[in-house]
């Protein structure tokens, strides 16, 4: 099977971090957008959900309100099992 190049145009921080990330997991960028190009393809499609509009449930976006507006952000806990039945509590 012939090699092709690919030239892509792409932030410059972006390409920074990504080669980063890329690097820790043992690839090279080739490597990472070459098993990205044959997911696409194996699944016929982007392979990952890309959405305009997320469908987050009501409490996921209750606490994306609090971190926004910076409310419910300093509970303390003394101990993980004040902290986990905290997080189980049903509100």
């Amino acid at each position: 099977m012939a090699n092709t190049n690919l030239n892509i145009r792409i932030d410059e921080n972006l390409k920074k971090n990504a080669e980063k990330v890329f690097s820790s997991l043992g690839l090279t960028t080739t490597a990472a957008f070459t098993i990205f190009a044959k997911t696409v393809v194996r699944e016929q499609g982007i392979p990952f959900n890309l959405s305009l509009n997320p469908s987050y449930n009501a409490r996921t976006k209750a606490s994306m309100d609090d971190v926004v507006n910076h409310r419910n952000m300093s509970k303390k806990f003394n101990t993980v099992k004040e902290l986990m039945d905290d997080l189980n509590a049903e509100n």
